[in-house]
């Protein structure tokens, strides 16, 4: 039988190698899977190897296929690095090898979970009574939250969804914005509520809801309602107006729901939190935190303004299962029973950069946004800044029409100096740019930006 630590040396030593090249890495991938299968894959070995050979053997062998995600001049969809008590909290979690769903199992996990929910409260600005679930990732937050939402708007017809399910039950009306994230309807999917019966309420052109016409949608009939919110819209990084939004949803008995997998974390700082007002009246919201916390995948909040109705939706029991009510058993607040002691990196960084620092991560990418916009406005002729750069987004609209800017997106991703994305806005195909990585600098930036003014110059031979 291998000594337990056996591999780990290999490991520490790869890992350490990666990190050490991280920033000057070529960002896109130089291999894609069928490469990469043909070097690690194969029939499954007769007999086991070596730890340290299969770890070796499965570094050197990812090599060419790892995006670097975690790098500095990685500007695609909104994704973190992780910092660097983070990343070590991390291999703690995979050491311990704790299921922290249960206080029996772990009681170390169970205090961790509870200082970390209430350290993200009281840094978010969110009542400190809420409830709160360390899940998988934004789709996990939103599909919890909308689960309680469920039980408390139905409850309030007198039905028991958990008990009966939705046959029979009172038809639930769920309002989001025009330009909602995709994670709302496959909550609603997972949910049996159905993507498809989702009422779209207008937006304006940075996709912030529009009142006037939420009012009017609530008013066109009555019944249980949620509605759906977004604090960072996904392409403009825009806040809906949540005071105006909350006034409406008291107004009709509707529960709100906050999106705010990147953008909630804009509340931990001073200059952005005009952008948050009203925030805290919402009844549920959902944060990611491998995103602008930068901590490693697999980390996520849930977070209920109604612990009864959080707990009502996502309970576990069981004759087997040691439970005491004076403890908390964080799996009575999340979809699943064995997980990862997700909160543990979250502690970490939290810990790592206190309060000051969560708040100059988040402005410093704003800024970074900013200094983009105004680079590429300036050294790309033709280039346009499409919203207004009020958070970590940049949408650009280049020369040449649709083809003209996915070209642009392909060469950059191909020249390897930062990677960025495309998406559709206002009908047309634009350049998206997102920053949210603690690493980024104001060199990377400008290093960023003449690589994409290149591109479009190697694009369209401008002159």
């Amino acid at each position: 039988m291998p000594e337990r630590t056996h591999g780990l040396r290999s490991a520490v030593r790869h890992a350490e190698a990666f990190l050490a090249g991280l920033d000057e890495r070529p960002v896109g991938a130089a291999a894609d899977a069928a490469a990469i299968r043909a070097v690690l894959g194969g029939p499954l070995p007769e007999h086991g190897e070596d730890p340290e050979a299969v770890i070796d053997a499965l570094a050197t062998g990812a090599d060419p296929g790892i995006v670097a995600t975690a790098g500095p001049r990685h500007f695609g969809f909104v994704m973190g690095g992780s910092l660097p008590a983070a990343l070590a909290a991390d291999w703690l979690v995979a050491a311990w090898d704790q299921a922290p769903g249960f206080h029996v199992l772990s009681p170390a996990g169970a205090a961790i979970e509870e200082i970390a929910a209430e350290w993200v409260l009281e840094l978010l600005g969110l009542p400190g009574g809420a409830s709160v679930g360390f899940v998988t990732g934004g789709q996990g937050a939103n599909t919890t939250c909308r689960a309680a939402a469920r039980h408390r708007v139905l409850a309030r017809e007198g039905w028991d969804v958990e008990a009966f399910g939705l046959a029979g039950a009172p038809r639930v009306r769920v309002l989001c914005g025009e330009q909602a994230h995709a994670t709302v309807y496959r909550s609603l999917r997972l949910l049996g509520l159905g993507a498809g019966t989702a009422q779209r309420v207008a937006a304006d052109q940075q996709g912030r809801m529009r009142p006037a016409a939420l009012r009017a949608a609530l008013a066109g009939a009555d019944g249980p309602a949620i509605v759906c919110a977004q604090a960072g819209n996904v392409a403009t990084g825009a806040f809906d107006p949540f005071d105006d939004i909350a006034d409406l949803c008291r107004e009709h008995g509707a529960w709100l729901h906050v999106d705010g997998a990147f953008g909630l974390w804009a509340a931990a700082a001073p200059s952005l939190q005009p952008l948050t007002r009203g925030l805290e009246r919402a009844d549920s919201w959902g944060v990611d935190a491998h995103k602008w916390l930068n901590v490693p995948y697999d980390s996520a909040l849930a977070i209920v303004d109604d612990e009864e109705a959080h707990v009502a939706a996502m309970s576990l029991a069981g004759p087997y299962l040691v439970s005491d009510p004076e403890r908390r058993d964080s799996s009575n607040y999340v979809p699943e029973s064995s997980r990862r002691a997700r909160a543990v990196p979250i502690y970490a960084a939290l810990r790592s950069l206190g309060r000051a620092g969560v708040a100059a991560m988040v402005e410093r990418s704003c800024a970074h946004a900013r200094r983009m916009a105004e680079r590429l406005e300036h050294d790309v002729d033709g280039a346009e800044v499409l919203n207004d750069v009020v958070l970590n987004q940049v949408l650009v609209r280049f020369p040449g029409g649709d083809a003209g800017n996915r070209a642009i997106v392909d060469a950059v991703q191909r020249d390897g100096t930062c990677w960025l994305g495309g998406t559709e806005y206002d009908g047309a195909h634009v350049v998206r740019i997102s920053f949210s990585n603690w690493a980024t600098t104001d060199e990377d930036v400008d290093r960023s930006a003449a690589a994409i003014a290149t591109a479009t110059l190697a694009a369209y031979s401008l002159e």
